[in-house]
């Protein structure tokens, strides 16, 4: 029974900081590893994409970790172009899958930081004409966008109530469909924090939890010792 107390204890001390470490934790990590935010977390927003406008069949997008990037995947049997911040030719996806970079495109160095603290070589000008580097042959793209993200590590002016849902902007990022051009159309929202109780008064109640269930069980085992040490001819004996 006193076994059962603890390992009820130890759990509800898991299933208890867990999610609220992983909630809390300063420093979110992508899916390969890396650090969402470099130079802040980004948990508290949500990027949305709520159209791509005109719909293309074969044709997928979606917003992994949060607000942090981009993933495109191409079945649509033409070229999937996307276009950087100047509207230069950035990416693209081919029909049979090649994935390429132009990397006279500054979008290639601006995407490698967070808030595109980086200094763009003078070999890339987005008036150049494009040099594709093959960079995959899986057919999809995964990027990081910064029209998709609050670019700043100052809360956004829009949110008077860190306890509220809010919109911060609508957002945009242009493409082409083989000849066609298109647009990925999406909003960001700063979302409040999953957890309301502060990790510290967890932590405090969790230990008041363990503490009472081995003080019980130190309370049983010294009432057995004494039951048993107090027979005929008997001797103290702990029972765990």
């Amino acid at each position: 029974m006193q076994r059962r107390l603890l390992v009820a204890a130890l759990s509800i001390l898991w299933l208890t900081l867990a999610p609220a470490a992983l909630a809390q934790s300063p420093n979110p990590v992508s899916e390969s590893g890396n650090p969402i935010n470099d130079q802040g977390s980004n948990y508290n927003y949500r990027s949305n994409i709520t159209s791509i406008t005109p719909s293309v069949p074969g044709l997928s997008l979606q917003v992994l970790e949060f607000a942090d990037r981009l993933l495109l995947i191409n079945h649509t049997g033409k070229t999937v172009t996307i276009y950087g911040y100047s509207d230069e030719p950035y990416a693209r996806v081919l029909a049979d899958g090649t994935v390429e970079q132009n990397i006279h495109s500054p979008a290639v160095y601006l995407n490698t930081n967070f808030y595109a603290d980086v200094t763009v070589p003078a070999s890339a000008s987005a008036s150049d004409p494009p040099d594709w580097q093959v960079i995959d042959k899986t057919g999809q793209f995964e990027w990081h966008d910064h029209r998709i993200h609050w670019m700043s590590p100052v809360t956004p002016p829009e949110v008077t109530n860190k306890k509220k849902l809010t919109k911060i902007f609508d957002w945009t990022v242009p493409i082409s469909v083989g000849t066609q051009k298109a647009a990925v159309n999406g909003e960001l929202f700063w979302t409040p924090e999953n957890s309301s109780l502060p990790v510290g008064a967890i932590i405090a109640l969790v230990i008041i939890l363990v503490g009472g269930a081995g003080l019980t069980i130190v309370v049983r085992r010294r009432r057995r010792a004494a039951a048993v040490g107090g027979g005929p001819g008997g001797s103290p004996s702990e029972a765990w």
